[in-house]
């Protein structure tokens, strides 16, 4: 139940926070945590992808609104409220902007999925995504950093403005609230340590403490009690107003003005959303389609925007706890939907008074699964030390600029760099090598030998050709194994189990079972990889890992030192036997004389 309340309060919470990191009314952003949300259950594949307001879509949106309706424009406007839930016209103005923003991404999403752009999602590498995300988290701390400190900041925007906001900050340090400052850092305090706990023991306690909820409620009645507002200054949320306005349609003469955030909102937003989305997939043992995902996510952007909504993606904090409740659909997320709507027509005035101190030091601490990417450098310096400077430059590139500018130059030096390596980098290819086959079966008897599958790589394994690799690996097994159907009943077995796709659950009850009175063994010759990427390792760990759980025995033959030392280092790799070996008859040697096997298999090279 507590999971429940987590998922609910990090939604409505986080709708506040970056409605206001989009430069917005608050309100806005309870719109904005309740309809993409209902629009991505309709037509997402994720079943554990948790879609609202996002922080990287929100910092991006922020850009536009600020450029046209900036806080100048709201001392030369009339005061007057609007018909739209009371609000001025210069709130409606900045509403006005963000959904346009969200409109024209999602229009540019629904004409990616139309044009099947999904497909080229290849060339995101994992090094890419994960120092572009960790980049724009650090600018989502640092434009909170004004509430932390309880400072009045201008906006500043263009390049080096993540310089350009410190520099500000130490140059006026004595105008930081020493009250918000200590509030700040006991929120902060509270929320690392219980979730910590709650992490720790979360196997023994049955109710798990939800700490946020807890904290806005402390602090609000703090806030009230003490008129913090009035005798600290302490800057609060303010008044939200009730119920949903009636829909209306984004300012279109300002589309052309917020082109490059829309490509921006379009892009980061998708590429997030996608690495979650297949994460859980690939957690859970489902498929995702890149294609479908970029139109579920771009009608989450189009049809809220007619509904005073910001820029919509996937969060990772929300996806996180959806695996915390067990849900296995968005079901799940259409109950929290309910809630939501529980906020904004009963709930959100009683958040007038909580400090925004407090909220941004809940969204920092929100930020940590980001955040501690940083860890990663480690894990790409054991791996290939080239996806390490990729990381490295691009998180550089984002700081530096945007998340669009480092992601996009991420892509650019991934692939210069792969051409560089493997000017041809071709997909991979299916032979037989008769010449190999008879070497083997004269130094082994021929009955061991008719167990195994020999596969041969004999192109270097990076992100452009790691899913052809799995793709033929698989299509080498079906077609091998369908020659063999016939031959008899152990023939059926062995297909059985090497029948079954390696990287999804979709595979149906009999394939994935594995042969009842032997094993199999798939033998991997990487005499042919002279180089390799993090994407190639991760491939490799994978099949293996894919088909250790279906009883299938993998070993490796011909690996350099520095691919041994990487996929030990990647994956969970089994200890108790060898599966790397100097060559193909001594894997072959190995497997005999364990006597696991029965059934013989041609080798191919791939």
């Amino acid at each position: 139940m507590s999971d429940w309340t987590k998922l609910h309060c990090q939604k409505e919470l986080k709708g506040l926070a970056f409605a206001i990191l989009s430069s917005v009314h608050p309100v806005f952003g309870l719109y904005g945590s309740l309809f993409p949300a209902i629009i991505y259950a309709m037509f997402g594949m994720g079943h554990h992808v948790a879609t609202g307001t996002f922080a990287l879509t929100s910092l991006i949106s922020a850009n536009a609104v600020e450029r046209l309706v900036p806080l100048s424009v709201q001392n030369l406007t009339t005061q007057s409220n609007t018909s739209v839930l009371g609000l001025s016209d210069f709130e409606m103005q900045r509403i006005g902007v963000a959904a346009a923003v969200s409109f024209l991404g999602g229009v540019i999403q629904v004409a990616m999925f139309v044009l099947q752009l999904g497909s080229a999602t290849f060339l995101l590498t994992e090094p890419v995504i994960s120092a572009m995300t960790t980049g724009a988290a650090t600018h989502v701390v640092t434009s909170q950093v004004k509430y932390l400190l309880g400072m009045k900041i201008p906006y500043i925007s263009g390049p080096l403005t993540f310089f350009y906001i410190y520099a500000y900050v130490f140059e006026n340090i004595k105008s930081v609230r020493l009250e918000a400052l200590l509030l700040s850092l006991l929120s902060i305090t509270v929320l690392v340590l219980v979730k910590e706990l709650n992490e720790q023991f979360k196997r023994k306690i049955k109710v798990v403490l939800p700490v946020d909820l807890v904290l806005i409620i402390a602090s609000s009645f703090a806030c009230y009690c003490t008129s913090m507002e009035k005798t600290y200054g302490l800057e609060v949320v303010g008044h939200i107003p009730k119920g949903i306005p009636p829909p209306r349609a984004p300012p279109m003469h300002v589309l052309s003005a917020v082109i490059t955030e829309a490509f921006g909102v379009a892009l980061v937003g998708y590429v997030a959303s996608l690495a979650l989305a297949q994460g859980s997939a690939k957690k859970f043992k489902y498929s995702v389609d890149d294609n479908q995902e970029l139109l579920a996510h771009g009608l989450s952007n189009v049809i809220p925007s007619f509904f005073f909504c910001i820029p919509s993606a996937a969060a990772m904090g929300r996806t996180a706890v959806l695996y915390s409740t067990r849900a296995k659909t968005q079901v799940a997320c259409l109950i929290s939907c309910i809630f939501v709507l529980l906020v904004i027509y009963a709930i959100g005035p009683l958040l007038y008074w909580l400090p925004m101190c407090v909220l941004a030091s809940i969204i920092v601490v929100g930020l940590k699964g980001m955040l501690i990417q940083f860890r990663d450098l480690k894990k790409y310096w054991n791996v290939d030390k080239i996806d390490w400077g990729i990381w490295v430059s691009t998180y550089v590139f984002t700081i530096c600029f945007a998340a669009n500018v480092g992601l996009l130059f991420g892509v650019v030096c991934t692939i210069a760099i792969v051409i560089a390596r493997f000017p041809r980098a071709k997909t991979l290819s299916i032979k037989n090598i008769k010449e190999m086959e008879f070497k083997v079966k004269t130094e082994v008897d021929g009955e061991t030998l008719k167990q195994v599958k020999i596969v041969s790589i004999n192109n270097p394994l990076v992100f452009l050709n790691v899913k052809k690799f799995h793709t033929d690996l698989i299509n080498i097994i079906q077609k091998e194994n369908a020659s063999n159907l016939l031959l008899d009943d152990i023939s059926k077995c062995e297909q059985n189990t090497l029948l079954s796709p390696l990287s999804n659950g979709n595979c149906s009850e009999e394939a994935s079972q594995p042969c009842q009175n032997e094993k199999c063994s798939l033998i991997l010759d990487c005499s042919g990889l002279t180089f390799f990427d993090y994407s190639g390792v991760s491939m490799l760990v994978e099949v293996y890992m894919d088909c250790k759980n279906q009883s299938v025995d993998v070993s490796l033959a011909h690996c350099t030192a520095s691919l041994i030392k990487a996929m030990k280092y990647h994956g969970n790799l089994d200890s108790e036997k060898p599966i790397f070996f100097e060559s193909v008859s001594a894997a072959i040697s190995n497997i005999h004389s364990n006597k696991n096997l029965s059934k013989l298999s041609d080798h191919s090279e791939v």
